[in-house]
């Protein structure tokens, strides 16, 4: 246990965790480069090539995640991410040995189960590390991993998928003969177990801001856990929702868009991609600073909603970017998806700290694991489905995908904007009823 790290080891830590974070989001994402011959091989419509990309994933992503945030809250943070990099490597690998789409399902589903170990745990470490007035940009560098892996998901994927034969099977070592592009899991799955092997190098850091009594830390049952959360309820769970409708975006665009720019302009998946890919990683990276520089900046001001109306920012500029999918060339839409992009980066972790901020340590990996939950079963869960659904049941024809996207502007950029201007009142008053506690146990 370390009691006073410095900030340069801090900076360490959350650069090994942008690492895991990126890895992560790398075998999450890969699949959206991968549509068109997944399709062809396994005999698959949207809908069900949607439930690859997000469903199968998402299921036990977002309940494991649940459990995963109370064991993060009782036993070691560390631990329990290098295990989950461990699985998820493991069943990213298997990936490229499977044979049937209930196989590749399950195996999904075992990624989502590695996945949910990394977030709330990476949280609560962060916010043991990192001073209030820096937690904000500490946790938008963490974030950085989700539009960086993403990014590098389509940059990275793009050559390779470009290099793959189209035609046949290939051999390799224990699968034997798989599709050419189930190569791509085995590229990307095994380097995730060096990332594994460096958090060996991170000490599980004390925990601090503790909810106390005659000061000494509580120890809290589930169900005392679950009322202190909700406590808040409603700060939380409109920044939950918030988030969450910014996710649906995210994923949606990110597992789609390099099959629009395909069926829409003609363009191979390989170039849609990489330039997609690199549209999302200057954009995000730019966007996730700013988030992070900005919110820190205005909590300092005294403006206790600060993080928050990153937040009403971000999602504003998303949704003013509707008409993105409709301009007539390739380039002009993808480089103007670099506003969206940018304004969905922004909040990331600036919402991530406002929830840490008004939690006491005890419950900081639970809050994180409920809001990762409502998140994903979102974004991830209805995200690319609701693009598939759009597509195969309203406008009923795949070329049409274009109108899919602007309907995921609209209807997730309108509800995030409302709810993130509701959010602002509750949880201005959820800190000053922070700061009571605060004054009344000594914590």
């Amino acid at each position: 246990m370390t009691t006073n790290p410095s900030l340069r080891y801090a900076w360490y830590v959350v650069f090994l965790l942008t690492l895991a974070n990126i890895s992560s989001f790398i075998d999450r994402q890969i699949l959206s480069l991968l549509v068109k011959p997944i399709k062809h091989d396994l005999h698959l419509s949207d809908t069900q090539m949607s439930l690859l990309l997000g469903l199968s994933f998402a299921l036990f992503y977002t309940l494991f995640g649940v459990i995963i945030g109370r064991a993060a809250d009782r036993y070691s943070r560390r631990n329990i991410i290098i295990g989950g990099i461990a699985v998820w490597s493991l069943m990213t690998t298997l990936c490229g040995g499977i044979r049937s789409y209930g196989q590749f399902f399950l195996a999904r589903m075992g990624v989502g189960v590695g996945e949910a170990t990394l977030s709330p745990s990476a949280f609560s470490i962060l916010a043991d590390l990192f001073p209030k007035n820096r937690l904000a940009t500490a946790l938008s560098l963490f974030s950085m991993g989700v539009f960086l892996g993403s990014g590098l998901a389509t940059l990275i994927g793009s050559g390779i998928v470009a290099s793959l034969p189209t035609e046949g099977l290939v051999t390799v070592p224990v699968f034997g003969q798989v599709f050419p592009w189930q190569l791509i899991f085995l590229y990307i799955g095994i380097p995730g177990l060096v990332i594994a092997l460096l958090l060996f190098t991170v000490k599980e850091p004390a925990r601090k801001n503790t909810l106390q009594v005659d000061g000494q830390p509580v120890k809290l049952s589930l169900a005392e856990s679950f009322a202190i959360i909700f406590s808040y309820r409603k700060a939380y769970l409109l920044i939950c929702f918030a988030t969450a409708c910014q996710a649906l975006i995210n994923y949606g665009c990110n597992a789609w868009v390099p099959t629009f720019i395909n069926r829409t302009y003609g363009w191979e998946v390989p170039r849609a991609g990489a330039f997609y890919g690199g549209v999302v990683v200057v954009s995000s990276i730019l966007g996730v600073l700013f988030g992070g520089w900005y919110a820190d900046k205005l909590t300092r001001e005294g403006k206790t909603d600060g993080r928050l109306r990153v937040g009403v920012l971000g999602i504003a500029l998303a949704f003013a970017a509707f008409f993105t999918p409709l301009l007539p060339r390739a380039e002009w839409a993808l480089l103007a998806m670099s506003v969206p992009v940018f304004g969905l980066a922004c909040p990331f972790g600036a919402a991530t700290a406002a929830i840490q901020d008004i939690m006491p340590n005890q419950v900081r990996a639970l809050a994180s694991s409920i809001f990762l939950f409502i998140l994903n079963l979102i974004g991830i869960g209805l995200g690319p489905t609701s693009v598939a659904l759009f597509t195969d049941f309203v406008f009923k024809d795949e070329s049409q995908i274009r109108y899919s996207l602007v309907l995921l502007y609209l209807v997730g950029g309108g509800m995030g904007l409302l709810l993130s201007y509701l959010a602002l009142k509750p949880y201005r008053e959820a800190i000053a009823s922070r700061d009571r506690l605060t004054q009344l146990t000594g914590a």
